[in-house]
């Protein structure tokens, strides 16, 4: 390969897509995958959803030709970060090139459509390649031949397949099942609810039904033009240079030219490292070590095995698991096994397949990663071979992480795991035995999160003569870098355990030393956690050997032990022999019981979502998927810093080579007879753009307008902003600052909700108070898998077309008509599917929809932006926290007389939906009697960026804060909380008085039979006893159990409908509502298609499938209003039912003539005859709901099992059963799926979503590195619900209920039964202290996670343990 600088022996880059060839000679570098799919070509499946390789929005299947092996690798990759010019020879494949609607769907995208898997589609094509390509490499390994219709992908592969792909919609079970009905080890009773079989059918009649699978996939067969392609590349353009060498020499000669040139180079294998540092500098020359032979190969002889440093995890984990699938193992096969299991916890699939562990060593080094891979390969003794120029060494591990980051010249070749015989101690006997573990504890179980603390531990044991007992012989302890440089040997307590006779006295000593020793740099919140978790991971380690070496191993063998991980210890050891086991599946069996009626059909059938499959092969078409015009200009917001500061200039950094920026677009844009609006709702507008004074860190300042989207926002990134904060007040950055400045939002007379009863008489009543009760809620962000999008087209005679992502077209039509100074008439909005919203996609997203408007307006071209995950984090506020402080009085039984609540509503800097805050947190804390309820409620003015509606805003609060005080009640008396929460649970009578003009007639007061009913399909009085038996049995896990109540109100609003019926008899429907995921258009199918359906020509039965639902435009239908609330679904049915009674009142006198002229009539032939005899075949009608169906109450129950690790924190959670009443559900398979996903999101909130903030109230989370939504192994293991179907309400649309909201509340079942785990912990460590006085009436946050709970259960839980202990002997 000719390094010189010419390009006389420049290559082209040549690599396919879905077999169709792409060859390109001029390319910038720095382009990746996912840029140029959505850019370039007309496959827009991969999606762009975090832009670091965290969501698995945007995989794509990629397959290479190993000439040597004359074999084609597959694996999966994240396109975001995987740059386009190493794809060289590649074939790429996305989910359309799996299947499509043009060429047949794959029975991936027909499963996943039929298990109901699929909601708003964002992430849908994305966890649909994931488990493609587990598919087509199942094929390739030895395993027995499946039987028909089933592939060699097994249950527990199928659910890892998807594990690092995120959904906000689902809840993941049914995406579980949808990956599980094609392993051949299913067991089909466990396959949940889908549209092929009806229950009770047979399981052979359950395979036929499903979609066929075929083992070939010719669909996606490597092109043979790709087999000939010489893998060394060099790309050269007029700024830019991509080398590929081969080998170290070629290698060398670069460097050698680059030192009399001073080039900005830039060394890649695979770029994952973008994904966590975000390094958007640019770079003359880009050197793919990748195909570099020295770096890639895996050698194994008796000195141990060296992996090269480009070599992939995937691979590395593949090379140490091989040898432990013989049947005896060696020490040093079980100690590779155990690194290779530890390294499949690291990132995600998608990631492991393309980021090298050199990469990831060299990332620890430099930049301090905290890296899993350096902690247990420290442990181990770990060598690495180093390239300094033309200069060669090794060196140890330790020593490397030691020096000074790599220069450039610098290459890290290969890593060596040396075999036992250089691990062992010199004077070692080989009868002495190695003890090797790893340890890790981290957000998700699964991988796809950093770690908090990981560990490694190697240790050399023998039997002491004298004692009996063990002696340690050597021991090397590495620990993670959490706060520390990088990964450390703890040498101090290796150095005074190596000699000792292992003992409780000698651990006890050690650990104290350890947590001495270990203390991170960075004091923070999460120290004293950390620490725990070292001495944990220790105890955890050598407690089963001093109970092993002290002969009572068979006591915990036989099932009686209070330490399940001296057990587990066992089992890993006689692995040894018996290792062949099945990985177990992360969920088991889930029931769902749905109640249908026919009454209405196709109404209450559970139909396949609307668009389903094309969600999921990524043909269905969101804002961002719609190809931009010609001259299109993106655009990125540039927001304050600061939270309260003037604005002196904005300039861009000189620095930087800028070429395609176009303008900078802010207040001062805003054209004569404009208005700098950016959002508006009835209570009021809040500004585009900060004019002088940014009020919010997250302020929108201006908009930087460029040539491409990654060019925006660049330039947005690099922005200088002069801020000035003379003579300016401090900030108001809590609620506590906002009360001392009496800084409030005013809450109209009409929302503000009214007290109950008598407040001092129901004090007065009571036996016991509680007085003064404090806490606090935090927020939660949306994370919707498409964040904040529009695009805007300018149009003839100042008219202007906008796409919008939003939940409220109709608003984001009204506000930019009103910014830029034009007739509403000249504007128009169209919304056709929206990608996650959850109340975002409402207020919040009208900004970036008027900021696209207000640039094209100005700029006379379409301008659209797409807002990255970061600036999306900042600006999106979320859920309303608030500050608690409550006084509470009780009868001996623990019947509550009297509520007085003071709340404190952080609503940020602009009012939004805050002022409603009130109303909705009082009407599902009402759930309970009180007796009587008082409360003073403020909605506190901030500096902060404002908060929003989010799913169940106020409502998810108030009803938490309901069971808060209940189990307050219940710890003060002591008694069990689940007879408190009965004991206060609403008569009908007692509901009138709380929730006046909703409460409905007796018989629609279900929550007392939900109640009842869950108590027996839950076990739920045996399970509270097995939790008891486990508790009494169990030291180091504990579990708890909760059954918690939802009492929610719900309000239908004014919505509009349009029928028109075509003239070969198909229909086209509009509603105001947006289809967000919540299977609106799916509802709205069904109930237009039954309507119609009431005509009964011949053939009308199949109306569902002329149906067509049509995207949202504010110029087609006016008055939209809102989608949300849950109700919008049944609000467009009763207006799509409207219209289809207009349109049958002028069908029917045809429909009567042409059968008594003809018998009988098919559909088509009566529009066909309506067409030619000028019936008007439109109709249009307005919803508007009457006072006695304009509001009612919905009804629900869960029970949510868990088991809490004291050592880690970890929270399993283990089943969860709900009922919910549905009334006559319009379609039980979206209900299920709503009631699910909303649990789940909950379930989030409660246990696992931190959206904290800095000092400026800037958020610290902005990204999914460190914002942990729920995944696949952190939802319920077993999730069972039923769907009541709670009769006729005559008040309601056909008698249905909302699903989408009021689940999400019993969500804080699972916060209940760790609070009761907890208390369990927390009883056992007083009586360690011999002390007997039950601490229960302690506070436990939201979220409860990891660091939370472990505090709680005692940081010193193994110090004090110990100490119990040798109390003892």
């Amino acid at each position: 390969m000719d390094v010189k600088n010419n390009t006389e022996n420049q290559t082209s880059l040549i690599f396919a897509i879905n077999g169709e060839k792409f060859e390109l000679y001029n390319i910038d570098p720095s382009t990746t995958l996912l840029e140029f799919l959505r850019t370039q070509t007309p496959f827009k499946s991969v999606k762009l959803g975090c832009g670091e390789g965290g969501c698995g929005a945007c995989i794509v299947l990629i397959s290479k030709y190993d000439p040597l092996l004359e074999r084609v690798e597959d694996f999966t990759a994240s396109s975001c970060l995987t740059l386009l010019c190493s794809l060289h020879g590649c074939s790429i494949t996305t989910s359309e090139g799996i299947g499509n609607s043009k060429h047949g769907f794959h029975p991936i995208h027909e499963r996943f459509a039929g298990f109901h898997a699929s909601q708003c589609g964002f992430c849908t094509p994305g966890m649909c390649v994931s488990f493609f390509g587990a598919l087509v490499n199942a094929e390739k390994n030895n395993c027995p031949e499946p039987p028909a219709g089933f592939s060699k992908v097994t249950v527990s592969e199928a659910e890892r397949a998807i594990a690092g792909n995120l959904c906000r919609c689902t809840g993941y079970r049914p995406i579980a099942d949808a990956c599980k009905s094609f392993a051949a080890d299913v067991d089909m009773e466990d396959l949940g609810l889908n549209s092929f079989w009806r229950k009770g059918e047979s399981n052979g009649l359950k395979v036929s039904k499903l979609p066929v699978y075929h083992h070939d996939h010719k669909n996606i067969k490597f092109p043979v033009f790709l087999k000939d392609i010489k893998h060394d590349l060099l790309l050269a353009s007029e700024n830019h240079r991509w080398h590929k060498p081969t080998s170290l020499k070629e290698l060398q000669s670069l460097w050698k030219l680059n030192h009399a040139n001073e080039t900005r180079i830039k060394v890649v294998v695979s770029n994952t490292s973008m994904g966590y540092y975000k390094d958007n500098k640019g770079y003359d020359k880009y050197i793919d070590l990748s195909g570099i032979r020295e770096l890639s190969h895996i050698k194994k002889d008796q000195t141990g095995i060296e992996i090269g440093a480009a070599v992939t995890i995937s691979k590395a984990i593949e090379a140490l698991k091989e040898e432990s699938r013989s049947d005896s193992l060696s020490d040093f096969v079980m100690i590779l096994k155990k690194i290779a299991d530890h390294m499949g916890k690291v990132a995600s699939g998608f990631i492991r397949n393309t980021a090298s562990v050199g990469g990831n060593l060299v990332m620890a080094q430099k930049n301090n990663f905290p890296s899993d891979i350096v902690t247990i390969l420290l442990a181990v003794d770990s060598m690495v071979h180093i390239m300094s120029g033309t200069e060669f060494e090794w060196l140890t591990l330790e020593e490397f992480l030691e020096r000074p980051p790599l220069s450039l010249e610098s290459v890290l070749l290969s890593i060596k795991i040396p075999c036992l015989e250089t691990i062992r101690s010199t004077s070692s006997d080989q009868r002495n035995r190695l003890y090797f573990e790893t340890y890790r504890a981290s957000p998700r179980p699964l991988g796809n999160a950093l770690p908090y603390v990981n560990a490694a531990f190697l240790v050399e044991m023998s039997s002491s003569e004298d004692s009996g007992g063990s002696m340690i012989d050597a021991c090397r302890l590495s620990f993670s870098a959490f706060g520390n440089k990088h990964s450390i040997r703890a040498k101090n307590v290796e150095e005074f355990l190596t000699g000792k006779l292992l003992s409780f006295s000698i651990l006890y000593e050690a650990v104290n030393l350890l947590t001495a020793t270990i203390v991170p740099k960075d004091k923070n919140s999460k120290t004293a956690y950390c620490s725990s978790l070292a001495a944990g991971f220790v105890f955890q380690f050598f407690h089963p050997l001093i109970e092993i070496s002290a002969g009572v191993t068979n006591c915990y063998l036989n099932g009686n032990s209070n330490l399940p991980f001296v057990k587990d210890f066992e089992l890993k050891q006689n692995q040894k022999q018996v290792h062949h086991g099945k990985i177990p599946t992360l969920l088991s069996s889930g029931k769902q019981v749905l109640e249908t009626g026919n009454e209405y059909h196709p109404i209450g059938e559970p139909i396949i979502k609307s668009g389903a499959t094309l969600q999921a092969t990524g043909e269905a078409v969101f804002v961002d998927d719609i190809p931009s015009p010609p001259n299109c200009l993106h655009g990125a917001y540039i927001y304050s810093s600061k939270p309260l500061a003037r604005v002196r200039s904005i300039k861009l950094n000189p620095e930087l080579v800028l070429d395609g920026v176009r303008d900078i677009i802010s207040s001062k844009d805003i054209p004569s007879g404009g208005e700098n609006v950016g959002a508006k709702t009835i209570f009021g507008i809040e500004p585009l753009f900060a004019e002088e004074i940014a009020r919010c860190a997250g302020d929108r300042l201006a908009v930087v307008v460029a040539d491409s989207q990654k060019l925006a926002d660049m330039a947005a990134n690099s922005s200088i902003v002069d801020y000035d904060i003379e003579n300016l007040e401090p900030p108001i950055l809590s609620v506590e600052d906002a009360v001392k400045r009496s800084s409030f939002f005013e809450v109209p007379p009409f929302l503000y909700p009214k007290h109950v009863g008598d407040i001092s008489k129901g004090m007065a009543e009571a036996d016991h108070k509680i007085l003064s009760a404090e806490m606090k809620l935090g927020s939660q962000y949306y994370f919707y898998l498409e964040t904040q999008t529009a695009l805007a087209v300018p149009d003839e005679d100042n008219c202007i077309t906008v796409y919008s992502s939003s939940q409220c077209p109709e608003f984001t039509h009204s506000t930019i008509a009103r910014c830029l100074g034009i007739p509403e008439n000249n504007v128009r909005v169209i919304t056709r599917r929206v990608g996650g919203g959850f109340g975002g996609k409402a207020i919040k997203a009208i900004p970036t929809a008027i900021s696209c408007a207000l640039a094209a307006q100005k700029l006379c071209r379409p301008v659209r932006m797409y807002l990255n995950r970061k600036t999306d984090m900042i600006m999106a506020g979320g859920r309303h926290p608030m500050k608690i402080t409550y006084n509470v009085g009780f009868k001996n039984d623990g019947k509550i007389t009297a509520l007085e609540l003071e709340i404190l509503v952080n609503a940020g800097i602009y009012l939004d939906i805050s002022v409603a805050l009130p109303h909705n947190i009082i009407t599902a804390l009402k759930k309970y009697n009180w007796g009587a309820l008082s409360f003073d409620i403020k909605v506190c003015r901030t500096n902060l960026p404002s908060r929003s509606a989010m799913r169940g805003p106020g409502e998810l609060q108030g009803s938490f804060i309901a069971e808060a005080v209940i189990e307050n009640v219940a710890a003060t008396l002591s008694i069990d909380v689940d007879s408190v929460r009965s004991i206060n649970l609403h008569t009908h009578k007692s509901l009138q008085s709380f929730y006046d003009h909703c409460y409905g007639e007796p018989f629609e007061y279900t929550l007392p039979s939900i109640w009842s009913k869950l108590a027996v399909s839950a076990n739920y009085e045996q399970r509270t006893e097995m939790v008891k038996e486990f508790n009494r049995s169990s030291i180091w896990r504990k579990r708890g159990i909760s059954r918690v109540p939802v009492v929610y109100q719900l309000i239908l609003r004014p919505t509009p409908g349009k029928v028109s019926i075509l003239s070969d008899g198909s229909v086209v429907v509009e509603v105001g509502g947006i289809e967000l995921g919540q299977g609106l258009w799916t509802k709205v199918k069904q109930m237009a298609a039954f309507a119609l359906g009431t005509i009964q020509c011949d053939g009308s039965g199949s109306l569902l499938d002329k149906v067509r639902v049509v995207q949202a435009d504010t110029v087609s239908l006016i008055q939209g209003g809102f989608t949300s609330g849950s109700t919008t679904s049944e609000a467009c049915c009763e207006a799509v039912r409207l219209s289809c009674d207009i349109l049958l009142e002028r069908l029917k006198p045809l429909k009567e003539k042409l059968q008594e002229e003809m018998g009988s009539i098919k559909w088509e032939a009566l529009i066909l005859q309506a067409y030619m005899q000028s019936v008007n075949l439109s109709a249009s009608s307005f919803y508007v709901p009457s006072n006695n169906s304009m509001m009612y109450l919905n009804y629900g129950a869960a029970v949510s099992e868990v088991e809490i690790d004291l050592l880690t924190g970890e929270t399993k959670f283990l089943q969860t059963d709900i009922i919910y009443d549905c009334g006559q559900s319009l379609n039980p398979a979206v209900d299920l799926g709503q009631i699910e996903g909303a649990f789940v999101q909950g379930l989030g909130f409660f246990m696992l979503e931190e959206y904290e903030t800095d000092l400026n109230g800037l958020s610290l989370a902005d990204g999914t590195w460190n914002y942990k939504i729920p995944t696949i192994d952190t939802i319920p293991q077993q999730f069972n619900v039923q769907i009541l179907n709670s009769g006729h309400h005559q008040h309601r649309v056909l008698s249905s209920k909302a699903s989408g909201e009021p689940p999400l509340l019993l969500a804080a079942s699972v916060h209940c039964a760790t609070r009761a785990a907890i208390k369990e912990a927390r009883k056992q460590l007083l009586s360690w202290s011999n002390l007997d006085e039950p601490d229960s009436t302690f506070q436990l946050r939201v979220p409860a996670t990891m660091p939370v709970v472990k505090e709680l259960s005692g940081l010193d839980i193994v110090e004090r343990y110990l100490k119990w202990k040798l109390s003892r002997v």
